[in-house]
């Protein structure tokens, strides 16, 4: 396996950011058509409809933890760290963050949703163990 593999697993992420933000648009979008909102409301979005709240605070989420999750496969493939591990951890960290989305955007019920956050976080804490280990262990030979 190529240490680029890392890479992937990081553009499937960016690609789910890029559809949350269409959908925010979206959302958005049909707030205005339907007359729940104008487009001045979006300025500063304190009376904005629940729909296109919801994909916010998920595009939000998308800028916190992933950002580790960034730093750590850049840092894996930095290191000569991005082993097959690294690398289905990372997608497994991807598909965490798919399901969360799903979740977030659509039902956002809290008993879906915050486990598969936890998942998530739990995924990329392996991650930066693995990081530690790869720099604090002599490879062996």
């Amino acid at each position: 396996m190529s240490q680029t593999a890392i890479f992937w697993p990081m553009i499937a992420l960016t690609f789910l950011i890029c559809c949350v933000y269409a959908v925010v648009f979206l959302r958005r979008r049909e707030a205005v058509i339907s007359g729940q909102a104008r487009p001045s409301d979006f300025r500063l979005p304190l009376n904005e409809p629940e729909a296109s709240v919801k994909a916010i605070r998920n595009l939000i989420n998308l800028y916190e933890l992933p950002v580790l999750f960034y730093v750590v496969c850049l840092s894996l493939y930095v290191v000569n760290g991005a082993n097959i591990l690294a690398v289905v951890l990372a997608w497994l960290f991807v598909a965490s963050r798919v399901a969360h989305t799903i979740v977030h955007i659509t039902s956002n019920r809290l008993r879906l949703r915050q486990p598969l956050f936890m998942v998530g976080f739990i995924l990329n804490g392996a991650l930066w163990v693995m990081l530690a280990l790869h720099l604090a262990l002599p490879p062996v030979v």
